[in-house]
């Protein structure tokens, strides 16, 4: 399945703060808490609990909040398929980040370990 730039350019657009909320909710209505899923998003983007809340005030696109965040080198090593998509395979940088840290909570949200989750 291949991603349009209408569709790249509609994920860069979103805004962070719009997202986390669903992302929290997903994750917590499945047993796992608010930490954990900070802990993932942490691995993911080096950010800290002080400085997602800012972005998160700051209602940051994903673009900016992808722009500012120093990617795990070990991000490559997510793999399978969220939302349709095979993330290995999608062309577009930043949709590709959204979609590991959209893959990242789903493993979370289905139990997965936490060792698992962060390719441990």
């Amino acid at each position: 399945m291949s991603n349009t730039d209408s569709h790249d350019q509609r994920i860069a657009k979103m805004t962070f703060a719009s997202v986390y909320p669903l992302l929290l909710a997903k994750v917590e209505k499945k047993g796992r808490t608010k930490e954990e899923l900070h802990q993932v998003i942490a691995w993911l983007t080096g950010f800290d609990d002080k400085q997602l809340e800012k972005l998160i005030h700051e209602k940051v696109t994903y673009e900016t909040f992808f722009q500012r965040a120093t990617l795990n080198p070990r991000a490559g090593l997510i793999t399978g398929v969220i939302c349709g998509y095979r993330v290995e395979e999608i062309q577009n940088p930043l949709t590709q980040q959204v979609r590991y840290l959209d893959k990242l909570v789903d493993e979370l949200a289905k139990g997965r370990k936490m060792e698992k989750i962060l390719r441990g």
